[in-house]
């Protein structure tokens, strides 16, 4: 146990020497949650809006102040005809167009189907689904003012049925993108630390000729591992209480779960990222190699197929089963449903049971060529 002491001592001391990698393993982790915490951020408001406003009576003038006092929508220009708003789609001057019809109020006292018709720039599509959703929400809630105001004119007694929705959102009642997107930075962040960093310590260990130093050592294999990787393990633990203190304080996430249960859920990610890493030192020949592979073969693939950013659901079928070989899939559950729904072990047994599972599988190969290069 001392000579394993003194090699994790060692690697600390070696970390310490290297002052380029402090700000990659502390001040980087601060600066992607900043980064993406502030602009990954699909609630769409101020959405440029130009008015085509044929009618030009007390209704339409209505029914556009609904729009502009949403919050959802600025008023940028006027057209007279609908042909004329293509060049303010054209040269993104607008996003959407709002065409009142002629004859829009005298159809809304008839009782007629008044016409309004919404033109979105499809360039930017999330943009357009927002902005066409915020749009029918508005145009539905005064067609449902102007029936209630009928009904209300009827005789007294009549009764109509009628069907009421109230919908209610759990776990993130105000529907904030953030909350789903801050906690991947924790599963990126971590790839980045666990993986990529120790891939690239071990192979410089072989490009400057210690490692065959430390082979000539009475050290034992699994101590040589154990004692390069406890420091990053060590990192990755302290990124974590870092972002998950930042995310709840500075964005608001919260964190309705365990952090106890968070921090022994991340030790059986580590042993995936840790093992990936160690398994990428064994492949490659320099920190260029071993950088590179785990960038584009592995953390890149992993991040697009683990429903970090894209939900898995909308990937065609063949992808959606390779989903299933990703640890990051299994994590990104783990961690929404540790800060938003507040799961406990209860309901994250099959996600750590298999994270167990895989870290013990890379793990255990990854050491095994490990240990022949050193033989």
């Amino acid at each position: 146990m001392y000579a394993l002491f003194c090699v994790i001592v060692k690697e600390f001391l070696q970390l310490r020497q290297d002052r380029k990698m402090i700000p990659v393993l502390f001040i980087g982790p601060l600066a992607q949650l900043l980064a993406l915490g502030y602009a990954a951020n699909l609630d769409i408001k101020d959405i440029p809006l130009v008015l085509v406003d044929q009618d030009r009576s007390s209704a339409s003038r209505a029914l556009v102040d609904r729009f502009t006092g949403s919050g959802y929508f600025d008023l940028v220009g006027t057209e007279e005809t609908a042909s004329a708003v293509e060049p303010w789609l054209v040269e993104g001057r607008a996003q959407v167009a709002l065409v009142i019809a002629q004859g829009y109020a005298a159809d809304l006292r008839a009782g007629r189907a008044a016409a309004v018709q919404v033109i979105a720039d499809g360039t930017d599509a999330n943009s357009s689904v927002v902005g066409l959703g915020y749009a029918s929400r508005i145009v539905s809630g005064v067609g449902a003012e102007s029936l209630q105001a009928r009904l209300r004119a009827l005789p007294s007694g009549t009764r109509l049925a009628r069907i009421e929705l109230v919908p209610r959102v759990w776990y993130n009642p105000d529907l904030k993108s953030r909350w789903f997107y801050v906690p991947a930075v924790l599963a990126m962040v971590l790839m980045l630390v666990t993986m990529i960093l120790p891939s690239m310590a071990v192979v410089r260990e072989k490009e400057i000729g210690t490692l065959e130093q430390i082979i000539v050592t009475p050290l034992k294999a699994w101590q040589l591992l154990i004692g390069k990787l406890s420091p990053f393990v060590v990192i990755g633990l302290v990124d974590m209480l870092l972002i998950t203190g930042l995310a709840r304080w500075i964005f608001g996430v919260p964190l309705r779960g365990s952090l106890a249960l968070l921090t022994a859920l991340t030790l059986l990610f580590l042993m995936n990222t840790l093992g990936y890493g160690l398994l990428v030192s064994t492949m490659v020949s320099s920190q260029q190699q071993a950088m590179m592979f785990c960038i584009y073969i592995l953390m890149v693939p992993m991040i697009y197929l683990s429903g970090l950013i894209f939900p898995i659901e909308n990937m065609p079928a063949g992808f959606q089963w390779f989903t299933y070989l990703i640890p990051v899939r299994y994590y990104a559950n783990i961690l929404r449903g540790i800060f938003l729904k507040g799961s406990g072990i209860d309901v994250l047994w099959p996600e750590a049971v298999t994270l167990l599972a895989m870290g013990a599988v890379i793990l255990t190969l990854a050491s095994l060529r490990f240990r022949k290069r050193l033989d």
